[in-house]
This record gives C-alpha cells, structure tokens and sequence, in this order.
C-alpha cells in the first residue's frame, strides 16, 4: 500500500513539475514574442533584401496585417509584384494574382522572396506555435543566453523544430536554429534589436541559409502602427476580388 502511494505522489509530483515548465516557457516565448510583433491586431511595413554572397540581390517591400486567432494578409507592394495578395487562416494559406479571379492554395514553405518564407515575415509566433523545454544556457557573441528547445504544435509551422537563444537579462530574441521536417538545419536567425516609439523592439532580422550556400536574407521592419481591416479582407472569397491599396 505504502509503494502505491509512493507511486501516485510521485506521478502527481512529475505531472506538477512538466506542467510548471510548459507555464515557465510560454512565458518565456510570449516575453520573446512581444520583441517581434509587440501588437496583436495592426500593421506591419516590411522590406525584405535577399542577397548572394555580400552582394544584394532583390529587395521587395510587404505590408503585413494582423489579427488574432493566426490571421495574416500580406500585400506585396513593391512594382513588378503589386496586386498580389497572401491571405493566412490558422494552417490554410492561399495566393492572390491580380491576373486571376480565383485564390489559389499554397503551402506553409512556399517563399515570399528568396530564402523568407511566409512563416518567416508574418504568421510566425512562437508562444502559439511552439512548446517545449529550457534546455541550458549558452553565450551567443558575449550574451548570456537561455537555450530553449522548441517543437511546432501545429501542421502549418515552416520549421517543425526550433532552438531559440534568449538573453537572459531581458528575453529578447538573439538568434534561432530553424529546422526543417527532415531534421536539417535550414536557417540560422540573428535579430537585431533598436528602439522603436521608445522601446526596445527587433528592427531586422536575418536568416543565413544552410541548405542554400552564399544565401541570406535580411528582414526590417519599417513601421508597426494599429491600423487594421475588417474582417471582410480575412476572407479569400472577398479578398479576391477586392481593390486593396492600403
């Protein structure tokens, strides 16, 4: 009887512990998220600059629109591209060509631009997408860093595993392993921080491909305002044929 006891407490004691470590690294993920988005429902102007060895290759400029529940519509507004539209529901995602009156579905990794998927610029969100555990700590170019090891909670996350650094003093982002569904490193993340409307946000991101050698992409972010749409825009039937300038 007393073993069975022994048993139960010690279940219930393993079953409080992992529940008390899910809490500690959704905090951990909301605190790092808030450096990224810092707004759940708004606008976000974004430049992406895709580049071969040190030399610039592309540049394309997005506006992102946000909503909660893992809702993103991404307006391409560069020249050669302007008029298409991504719209991402959860795990649904579909393209919008001005040449065409029908949405067309399209995968989590298909790319916005070079080495940026969608994931990358817009629907990303580690706190809702990912969990997993603090395991150790590590220094990332004379930072002290938590080393957490993270696994996708969803179909639709673009890296299925993830090992993000955050710095201890504050738990901004610092850099990110991103890995693929085979388990290969894709990208490594580095995000730069600066001040933006008075407090510390990351204003650039940059990814360094593994699978593609002499790749790198840089994503900036511009601005990040309030504005929003309606939920109208949030639909593919309506977003295709709507004349979106905004």
């Amino acid at each position: 009887m007393f073993d069975r006891f022994a048993m139960l407490a010690l279940l219930s004691f393993s079953l409080g512990a992992m529940a008390a470590d899910e809490g500690k690294v959704k905090a951990l993920l909301k605190q790092a998220d808030d450096f990224r988005l810092a707004i759940a429902s708004g606008r976000v102007e974004t430049e992406v600059r895709s580049f071969k060895g040190d030399a610039l290759d592309k540049t394309r400029l997005y506006a992102v629109y946000l909503k909660p529940g893992r809702r993103s519509l991404v307006l391409f507004r560069t020249a050669s591209e302007r008029g298409q539209k991504m719209l991402m529901l959860g795990d649904d995602y579909w393209l919008m060509m001005p040449s065409s009156q029908r949405p067309l579905r399209i995968t989590a990794m298909q790319k916005l631009l070079g080495e940026a998927s969608t994931g990358d610029i817009a629907t990303m969100t580690w706190s809702d997408d990912y969990d997993g555990a603090v395991s150790g700590e590590d220094v990332i170019d004379g930072l002290p860093c938590l080393k957490l090891d993270l696994l996708g909670q969803r179909k639709g996350v673009s890296y299925p595993r993830i090992v993000l650094y955050l710095a201890k003093k504050d738990r901004h982002p610092v850099q990110a392993e991103l890995y693929v569904a085979s388990d290969k490193l894709a990208k490594l993340a580095r995000f730069r921080m600066g001040e933006v409307g008075g407090r510390r946000q990351v204003t650039v991101m940059t990814l360094i491909d593994h699978l593609q050698k002499e790749r790198s992409t840089e994503v900036h972010y511009l601005s990040r305002t309030g504005k929003t749409l309606s939920d109208d825009y949030f639909n593919p039937a309506f977003l295709v044929r709507a004349d979106l300038t905004q």
